[in-house]
């Protein structure tokens, strides 16, 4: 076993730091999507990540597996992903029909897509869950995770439940709010895999110049991909590459670096200090004690983004995200900062005395500017 291979908790796979997710696949021509993940199985990446609701993702996946890597399957994992909405027959004849578009006899992990709300927990724990169990029984499946988009509170619960052996979810150095899920993940001995830290962790592949210097010697990219993996209990990391040459900067992240330490630290310090200097007072510390709000804002993530493009000037990345807003439903939820009306239930709740509906107002200004898509659309 490479010793750059982790344990990925109690499924004892052993995973490579980063994983291929195969989503963005879908809109590149089929030969690059062919090379891409070619070479990243070349290249030492041995954890492939798709999901039935990636498009052709499976279906091209499926073709590369059987006709170019058929010889090395025993020494993938590949994880599908099942939405946790379907009913047990409808789950399992879509469970039935992902092994088909894989060309795959088994599936290594198999996760439910999208616990992100409560309802969704209890109908994977009142009938889904049994029904992929039952798969597992029948040498279908190995090892049954989830991915989630949902709430810190949510992912808890359902770590809890001991009913999973992996989570997929959120975490990156500018969101760490989901910090005490993985500390509970690795209390249960679960893997722990990192979704987009790439995209949704920062747009860290193009970032605005005072990012780029506040992280030198690093990138912004590898500075966010060294903070991940110098966290024991994350095992393996998503690379959404469209190309190859997407690969390389994760590749440079995993070079020994002998002062990488005192660079993390002298770098956090750098970004810390100019979020205090160009916030001030109207800086969000994310305490998410302002909710719940009347007219279902989401305050605390707004204020993020905010903090993000006032204080980094992160704007491309805080448009991105906040443009999401009442587009992707349970996906990333919550209403645009215009919609607040000043009712100010938050105010006496916030342990900053933040004037919040000033910060909304402020918020939707800057960011209410394009139209965005989802990376898979």
């Amino acid at each position: 076993m490479p010793a750059s291979l982790r344990r990925f908790g109690k499924t004892e796979q052993h995973v490579s730091p980063f994983s291929l997710g195969t989503m963005r696949l879908v809109n590149c021509p089929e030969s690059v999507a062919h090379d891409t993940v070619v070479s990243a199985v070349e290249r030492g990446i041995n954890h492939i990540e798709t999901a039935q609701a990636y498009g052709i993702s499976e279906i091209r996946l499926g073709t590369i597996l059987s006709q170019d890597l058929s010889s090395v399957r025993d020494r993938l994992t590949i994880t599908t992903k099942l939405v946790p909405t379907l009913p047990p027959t409808k789950l399992r004849e879509a469970l039935e029909r992902s092994l088909d578009r894989l060309q795959l006899d088994y599936i290594d992990n198999f996760a439910f897509h999208g616990i992100n709300l409560p309802e969704h927990l209890e109908l994977v724990l009142n009938g889904g869950l049994q029904t992929i169990q039952e798969a597992v029984a029948e040498g279908l499946v190995k090892h049954i995770g989830f991915s989630t988009h949902g709430s810190l509170e949510l992912i808890q619960t359902a770590i809890a439940t001991k009913a999973f052996e992996f989570v997929n979810l959120h975490y990156y150095y500018f969101n760490q709010r989901n910090q005490t899920a993985i500390a509970l993940a690795a209390q249960q001995d679960m893997g722990v895999f990192v979704i987009s830290p790439a995209d949704k962790g920062g747009m860290l592949y193009q970032p605005p110049q005072t990012l780029a210097d506040l992280c030198q010697p690093f990138s912004p990219l590898e500075f966010g991909y060294r903070f991940l993996l110098d966290t024991p209990a994350i095992h393996t990391l998503s690379l959404g590459a469209a190309q190859p040459s997407d690969l390389d900067a994760a590749f440079s992240a995993l070079e020994p670096s002998a002062d990488w330490l005192e660079s993390k630290q002298a770098i956090d310090l750098r970004l810390q200090d100019m979020l205090a200097n160009r916030l001030e007072s109207d800086r969000c510390s994310q305490c998410y004690q302002c909710l719940p709000c009347p007219e279902a804002i989401n305050i605390p993530e707004m204020l993020r983004l905010r903090n993000l493009e006032a204080g980094l000037g992160m704007t491309e990345f805080a448009q991105y995200r906040y443009n999401m807003f009442e587009k992707a439903g349970h996906w990333f939820p919550g209403r645009k900062g215009d919609r607040c009306t000043e009712c100010g239930d938050c105010l006496p709740r916030c342990p900053e005395y933040l004037d919040i509906p000033r910060l909304l107002d402020d918020a939707h200004d800057r960011l209410n500017v394009r139209t965005i898509r989802r990376l898979w659309e």
